[in-house]
């Protein structure tokens, strides 16, 4: 699904630069569900755009389903972000004027899906997340974890290889935060390919491996007895 080899990043700063990423190896197969852990400046925000296509190694390799990624234009990016990987953001980044429906159907927008089509098929994701009586609903109106389920359902829409969740829990309370973690363990059992970047350690024992990088480099990549969030809930 996602290998990478001697991945290395550096950005510039004043007349000096930053190495960021420090040779990173990391595969990830199909259906894992996988941490990364580290403190601020460790790399994994950095790590996570590269896998996201926002951002570019300076060298190494970046393998995603097969396919080389190097060198894209924007255009090309997208295509491949829309096509290959969904994302669920600490923040939500849900568009405010638009409803939990016109929210989720906007990836299959940009595929191209006729609007009909879309609002089925958006519908069905909202459903999935146990969130349809509130399809028309703004962002405002919703709490904190519906408008997390409704992120989620966004980024299930396009039907991703890869969901990267980006602190998906951050800005939630301990309680809904095990109830998007029971979520997101059941779509890993249905075999999708999940990481996630959490600087959680409870959160990060819900997953079934822990990497953990440190001043750019991974340190530990364990896999672990996962901790079934609604045991916790």
């Amino acid at each position: 699904m996602l290998k990478i080899s001697n991945l290395h990043k550096s950005y510039p700063i004043g007349g000096s630069s930053l190495h960021v990423l420090k040779g990173i190896n990391l595969d990830i197969e199909d259906g894992e569900m996988v941490s990364i852990m580290g403190s601020s400046g460790s790399g994994k925000s950095t790590l996570l755009n590269i896998i996201g296509m926002l951002d570019e190694a300076d060298s190494g390799e970046y393998i995603l389903d097969g396919l080389p990624i190097k060198n894209l234009t924007e255009k090309k990016a997208a295509l491949y972000r829309n096509k290959f990987l969904g994302f669920i953001f600490q923040s939500f980044n849900l568009i405010n004027y638009k409803n939990a429906l016109e929210n989720v159907a906007l990836p299959l927008y940009y595929q191209g899906m006729k609007r009909k089509e879309r609002q089925k098929q958006a519908m069905f994701h909202l459903e999935k997340v146990g969130l349809a009586d509130r399809a028309l609903h703004l962002p405002k109106e919703l709490s904190g974890g519906e408008n997390q389920r409704v992120a989620i359902a966004r980024a299930l829409a396009a039907n991703p290889k890869l969901l990267l969740a980006d602190e998906p829990t951050g800005a939630l309370d301990t309680s809904i935060s095990y109830e998007i973690m029971e979520f997101l363990q059941k779509l890993n059992d249905e075999g999708k390919t999940i990481l996630i970047v959490t600087h959680e350690d409870d959160i990060a024992h819900m997953t079934k491996r822990i990497v953990k990088l440190r001043d750019g480099v991974i340190m530990e990549d364990t896999f672990v007895n996962q901790v079934r969030a609604g045991q916790n809930v």
